[in-house]
């Protein structure tokens, strides 16, 4: 199988690329700007063509929630736009085209977790683009996964987990919002699951499918703090407070887990818990320190 991954310089796209030594069999492509940019038709074209890929994964995304607000063209350039390209390059060489999405495409006004099935009511721009990317696909590519994921961490670039443990280790006391819940996703483990659904698909089949995956489990963003915390034995002490307490240029949902039953019985996912996964995540990130 050869695969071509955008945003291969990513959290997701550098987790899959940790991961492909236990595939040696399979051809992987990593692309990320400024050798490839998903919203230019001729370039994806040309990659697709160059790397005889049977499956296009799709981690390149804006990701700038506030930004978004004001920035419109380059997120829906992005997020909307280059979905369509992938997939109408997907559609003209015969590949599978695999897009990671977002739970920003719920309001978070849910009690209960958001099944694939639920009417998706974005709140800002951000959200908005991702959900059209989705319905582009969905128009267009005649073999596609969706996977939408919240919270997603990794040791690469700016999330939540490389915040808390660079300011965890500056400050005595954090303000962390306790009124926002949903599940951390470990980047890692969604490459794996990404994996195991690759390995899974059957040659000259079509696919057409949404699914949810995070961790298991349900948390706060106070909850998630608390626990990187305890788990480095860092000093600082994490404070709750309501999001009023710390204003956005666009309101976060309040509640945006997600169900992942249909992930979990159409590719028989074994997921772990969030705290498990962040634990395991932090020994990573101790065996990756400098010796003293």
């Amino acid at each position: 199988m050869n695969i071509l991954v955008t945003g291969g310089n990513g959290q997701l796209g550098s987790s899959i690329r940790e991961r492909i030594v236990s595939y040696p069999d399979w051809r992987f492509s990593f692309y990320d700007l400024p050798e490839l940019d998903i919203t230019s038709e001729e370039q994806v074209e040309d990659a697709v063509r160059r790397t005889e890929c049977s499956a296009i994964i799709n981690c390149a995304a804006y990701t700038a929630v506030d930004r978004a607000e004001t920035d419109h063209d380059p997120a829906y350039r992005v997020n909307r736009d280059g979905p369509a390209v992938l997939a109408r390059c997907a559609k003209s060489y015969g590949a599978l085209l695999l897009h990671v999405s977002t739970d920003y495409v719920f309001n978070g006004r849910s009690c209960r977790p958001y099944t694939e099935s639920d009417l998706p009511d974005p709140l800002g721009v951000y959200g908005r683009s991702k959900l059209e990317g989705e319905q582009l696909i969905e128009e267009i590519a005649p073999s596609y996964l969706i996977i939408r994921t919240s919270w997603l961490y990794s040791l690469h670039g700016q999330n939540f987990l490389n915040t808390m443990l660079r300011l965890g280790a500056e400050r005595e006391r954090l303000d962390v919002v306790f009124d926002q819940v949903g599940t951390p996703t470990r980047a890692s483990d969604l490459a794996g699951a990404i994996f195991s659904i690759l390995s899974a698909i059957q040659p000259d089949t079509r696919y057409a499918g949404l699914y949810h995956y995070s961790n298991e489990g349900v948390c706060s963003w106070y909850d998630f703090a608390v626990a990187i915390m305890r788990l480095k034995n860092f000093s600082c002490r994490v404070r709750p407070i309501e999001s009023s307490g710390y204003p956005t240029p666009v309101p976060r949902p309040a509640y945006s887990v997600l169900n992942k039953g249909a992930i979990k019985t159409d590719w028989g996912l074994d997921i772990p818990h969030w705290y498990d996964a962040l634990a395991d995540q932090l020994i990573t990130h101790q065996a990756n320190q400098p010796s003293s």
